[in-house]
């Protein structure tokens, strides 16, 4: 059995750690703030004060962290993660970072014996919790069959998609695809308010046609019931559409409707949204449409 280190115990991670200790792997779990930490302990994991003691204590140790800066401290800083690495460990990389970033933190673990894999999820705090998060992976395919069964504690779907960055390059596309629907579920649902049509009948009508897409099947009842919580934090999507708007000016790829919709979800954080979910992105439509979605009585 793989001892397993999990390092960064936020809205995921900790659901996430909380699975593989579920599913018998013995598990030692370091984060910044330390209720998580003893959370963990008290159901059976292991503590640890840095990162260096993580890994020089597991097979595999996992982050999850909130960009690429913190990577780069918690795996290469003092009293880093490199600090604590020994041949054949293997690095796994739930967060969501630069590719160029995922590719600079393989190549220097690989003088030291590591393999690493970057491997951002998608799924949100329900897959996190309920371990169906989608593993979008990059890196040697020899790691990856390693640590396949601790995947299966945490997700449904796992996929290789090639070598380092390149399960970052996947969770880019993810993200422009999310901000996309999230923006027009915020769209359709202000035009139906504010020309007097039901939101509820628009969206029963919409479902089972052309437009379902897991948005839709997911997040309109908890608009409709005034819950705007997360789920996956606002700042974060703006985040990773500035991680994709960053990656696509150094290949060269234009994305008019990624830039704007950028625009929207840093607007949610200027504006104090930033920890609402990111389906609440409709807060910036409404006030622009000076509007706002009328919640659901309850029967």
């Amino acid at each position: 059995m793989l001892k397993v280190g999990y390092i960064g115990l936020g809205l995921m991670g900790k659901s996430i750690a909380r699975n593989i200790l579920k599913a018998g792997f013995p598990l030692v779990v370091h984060n910044r703030s330390r209720a998580a930490v003893n959370e963990l302990v008290a159901e059976g994991a292991t503590a640890a004060f840095s990162p260096a003691e993580v890994a020089h204590q597991v097979d595999v140790v996992f982050t999850n962290l909130p960009d690429s800066p913190d990577i780069e401290k918690v795996v290469l800083g003092p009293d880093g993660i490199l600090q604590g690495a020994h041949a054949g460990m293997i690095y796994v990389d739930n967060s969501t970072i630069k590719p160029a970033t995922a590719r600079e933190v393989a190549r220097r673990l690989a003088e030291v014996g590591v393999a690493a894999l970057d491997a951002p999820v998608s799924g949100g705090d329900i897959g996190a919790r309920n371990a169906t998060l989608t593993i979008m992976v990059g890196g040697p395919a020899e790691a990856l069959e390693t640590v396949h069964p601790i995947f299966a504690a945490m997700g449904k779907t796992i996929t290789h998609v090639g070598e380092a960055g390149s399960g970052q390059v996947a969770k880019a596309a993810n993200q422009i695809m999310v901000a996309a629907q999230m923006v027009a579920m915020g769209e359709l649902l202000v035009l139906a308010q504010k020309t007097g049509t039901d939101p509820v009948k628009v969206i029963q009508a919409i479902q089972g046609g052309a437009a379902q897409c897991w948005t839709l099947d997911v997040k309109p009842q908890r608009l409709f019931a005034g819950n705007r919580q997360p789920g996956f934090k606002a700042r974060m999507q703006a985040k990773d559409l500035n991680i994709v708007l960053e990656t696509a000016r150094e290949y060269g790829v234009s994305m008019p409707s990624t830039a704007v919709n950028a625009q929207l979800f840093n607007a949610m954080s200027t504006l104090g949204m930033g920890d609402l979910d990111n389906s609440a992105v409709i807060a910036i439509l409404e006030q622009l449409a000076d509007t706002h979605l009328k919640e659901e009585k309850p029967e």
